[in-house]
């Protein structure tokens, strides 16, 4: 990873004790709620490594459930974000588990509701930055640095230059743009970042092209 700053490597304001396991969780848990775009009724906490074997010390638990409920790393309520979600009526698992290939901060976030589900893997990958590895069963690399747009689509001809029109319409810069698809001419996942904010307006817009299933804006955490 390249640090930009020093304060990348000193850690965001926070609630303690950790950058890695308590700041990274919370945005990690933030992150899946930008991306479900919702409140959840049950969310899965399944813990890898140095998660699953100090979760309880280090507050990730506590950390995870703050993001689910939209709080910054240096909220204060984190500490008490799993008895709120209980008052919300958000049902919270928390299972650990085994696995060398994972790195040792993965959580990999499991939000439902009678719409649907959402499933995230996220990483924490020191000083309270994150990656998102997958999102709805699709890879990606997502930090929450940058404004991003992700389009839930089918993959053909043309797609990405009328999203891309909508950008252009708007004035909007694209900084970068990756796809993944699950086959040729199947479903697809475009995510967008921008050099500008962006809004609902061309949220929908981009979501009234044909074959878009989706869209989430993300702003940066």
């Amino acid at each position: 990873m390249k640090f930009r700053s020093v304060f990348d490597i000193i850690g965001p304001a926070m609630i303690g004790p950790s950058s890695s396991h308590t700041a990274g969780a919370a945005r990690i848990g933030r992150m899946a709620r930008m991306l479900f775009g919702r409140e959840p009724r049950r969310a899965e906490f399944v813990l890898y490594g140095s998660f699953a074997e100090t979760f309880r010390g280090h507050g990730t638990d506590v950390a995870l459930a703050g993001g689910i409920l939209q709080f910054d790393t240096f909220d204060p309520r984190i500490k008490d974000a799993l008895l709120m979600a209980k008052d919300l009526n958000i049902d919270i698992l928390i299972v650990t588990a085994d696995d060398p290939e994972e790195h040792p901060n993965t959580a990999r976030i499991t939000l439902t509701d009678d719409q649907g589900s959402l499933e995230i893997k996220g990483v924490s990958i020191g000083g309270g930055k994150i990656e998102i590895k997958e999102a709805g069963g699709f890879e990606v690399n997502l930090t929450g640095d940058y404004w991003t747009m992700l389009v839930f689509h089918e993959d053909h001809f043309g797609m990405i230059a009328s999203i891309a029109q909508v950008l252009a319409d708007h004035q909007i810069n694209i900084g970068s743009m990756h796809m993944s698809r699950k086959g040729k001419g199947q479903e697809a996942l475009l995510l967008i970042e921008t050099d500008q904010p962006m809004d609902e307006i061309m949220g929908s817009e981009v979501e009234a092209i044909p074959d878009v299933h989706g869209v989430r804006i993300i702003a940066p955490l």
